[in-house]
């Protein structure tokens, strides 16, 4: 063997060295990337969690002077928009649906299960739901 073929051995060595450990600070990089992803929505989930009891608050407050609240409303409904954070719709005259509601009582024995009377607002945050709605529910 040559001094050049053990050169070129070498190189050869280095080369596929070099591939692997760029290969390897690539795949470090991406999941150092998708953790920081990760951890900044746990971070947004938690802070939003800890919001909804004053969003319970303001909404007790809207419902009892709903003329002096009315704006606060719209500009709450804006910014909850902005934090992609929707109210699950949870009306009177609604179907019941256990995916989206949590039914705290049941009355009646009919066959059709209708929302009587929202308890408590639910949330959904980036499309999961954070908190189901409570619900007192009448069977039809």
């Amino acid at each position: 063997m040559n001094k050049k073929d053990n050169k070129d051995e070498q190189i050869a060595e280095l080369t596929a060295d070099l591939q692997r450990t760029r290969a390897d600070f690539e795949n470090y990089r991406k999941q150092v990337e998708l953790q920081k992803e990760q951890y900044g929505n746990v971070v947004k989930l938690t802070t939003v969690s800890k919001v909804l009891l004053l969003l319970d608050d303001i909404d007790r407050a809207i419902a009892v002077h709903p003329e002096q609240l009315t704006p606060l409303k719209k500009g709450l409904d804006k910014i909850l928009s902005d934090l992609n954070l929707q109210k699950i719709p949870s009306d009177v005259g609604m179907d019941f649906d256990p995916d989206r509601h949590d039914a705290v009582a049941v009355e009646g024995d009919g066959e059709s299960e209708k929302i009587a009377e929202t308890l408590r607002t639910g949330y959904k945050y980036d499309g999961e739901i954070l908190r189901p709605a409570m619900v007192r529910v009448a069977k039809q």
